[in-house]
């Protein structure tokens, strides 16, 4: 394996190595040996370069793409593509939260256009999106990212 500059990168952010380990999700232990200059699995290296913000490449000293693994240099594509993959998901999550919400709105407004319902039936669709926002966020962050958590390893949640 090519020489790593994981304790380079942990310094610079003042980390110590449980803080890294805690940050990427991988044991103390792992962190010490790959740092260490032991072989560490492209999960494993995936994670830590999450944790530190960095492609995976930067993680090691000589990054000319010749000298790389193959395997190495595709993990920043397969993340990349996770990535957008997972940020796909979530903009149709908000999209039709949208779209239900504008759909809402014009049902709610042609019903009180024909006399069918109170203009106060607006105060529903006011709710819709002040309470829904809200409600939304929830869903996304306790049911829709731990899905896509395990559906999309390399990637991670956006704020």
């Amino acid at each position: 394996m090519n020489e790593m500059r994981i304790t380079a990168l942990r310094r610079e952010r003042g980390w110590t190595q449980e803080r890294l380990a805690e940050m990427s999700g991988v044991a103390v232990r792992t962190v010490q040996r790959v740092e260490s200059g032991k072989d560490a699995s492209l999960e494993t290296l995936g994670a830590i370069a999450r944790a530190l913000d960095v492609p995976v490449r930067e993680l090691f000293a000589d990054d000319e793409p010749v000298t790389l693994d193959p395997a190495v240099r595709g993990l920043d594509e397969r993340t990349a593509a996770d990535q957008a993959a997972r940020d796909r998901v979530v903009a149709g999550f908000w999209s039709l939260y949208s779209a239900i919400g504008i759909g809402f709105g014009i049902v709610t407004t042609l019903l009180v256009v024909l006399r069918t319902w109170s203009p106060l039936a607006f105060l529903a669709v006011g709710a819709y999106w002040a309470v829904g926002r809200y409600l939304g966020r929830f869903v996304l962050d306790a049911v829709v990212q731990p899905r896509l958590d395990r559906r999309y390893p390399l990637s991670r949640a956006t704020p």
